[in-house]
């Protein structure tokens, strides 16, 4: 069933929207929906649903609301390229990491909440899943494709997560992606799957580099994980 938008409230008073998903049961542990350079737009409303659906409370957070609220971005136009592009230059990384930590904090409050709260997410959202593995009080964490990982290889992952990487990712280089190994394989708390022959955004249907059999592959292994972690 569909979504609801709600508000959480930021520090300093100020609130943002949220996309809402709840599963049939109308309670369940929660996940936080961590968006793409697109805003909460109609992908990742559906992946919110789709997250819902397994039996999670779902919350997709609208990141960019500083600078201004309500993007909802496709991957179809050059002019909107350059808008993500430009949303995501101005993006201050700090200031999202602690909106996930007001968000992970609400679902947690949430009537019907077990307690337990994961975070995914895909692209800028992969990076920003990294960081709420080091920096907030999830439970687990899974990034898709995450970029700029490199700069945050000395953070201390306090929580257990997943990265799913595409191994010919055109924003994360190869030289990155055995860096992001050498530094995280000895960590037992991080598990890494590569995707052979993917490149960034397999997981986005309708996208232009959407990989139907790795999608799926990486989907169950992250349905599996935050079940173990959350269940």
């Amino acid at each position: 069933m569909p979504g609801t938008e709600i508000r959480i409230k930021a520090e300093g008073g100020k609130e943002f929207m949220a996309y809402l998903s709840m599963p049939r049961a109308g309670r369940g542990p929660g996940v936080v929906v961590i968006q793409e350079i697109f805003g909460v737009n109609q992908v990742m409303r559906d992946v919110t649903d789709w997250i819902a659906s397994e039996g999670y409370m779902a919350l997709c957070p609208d990141l960019f609301w500083r600078q201004q609220p309500g993007i909802q971005l496709t991957d179809r136009t050059d002019k909107e390229w350059a808008r993500a592009f430009e949303l995501f230059g101005g993006f201050d990384v700090d200031k999202g990491v602690a909106d996930l930590g007001r968000s992970i904090d609400s679902l947690r409050a949430f009537k019907g909440s077990t307690g337990k709260i994961g975070t995914i997410g895909f692209c800028l959202g992969g990076r920003l899943a990294f960081l709420t593995a080091a920096r907030t009080k999830t439970d687990a964490a899974v990034g898709y494709y995450g970029v700029a990982l490199k700069s945050h290889l000395k953070e201390k992952i306090a929580a257990p997560l997943l990265l799913h990487v595409a191994a010919d990712d055109q924003f994360v280089p190869k030289d990155e992606q055995r860096e992001i190994h050498a530094v995280l394989d000895g960590n037992k708390t991080v598990t890494i799957h590569d995707y052979p022959g993917t490149d960034h955004a397999f997981a986005r249907v309708g996208g232009k580099h959407y990989d139907k059999a790795a999608a799926e592959l990486a989907h169950r292994r992250s349905l599996e994980f935050l079940g173990q972690h959350l269940g």
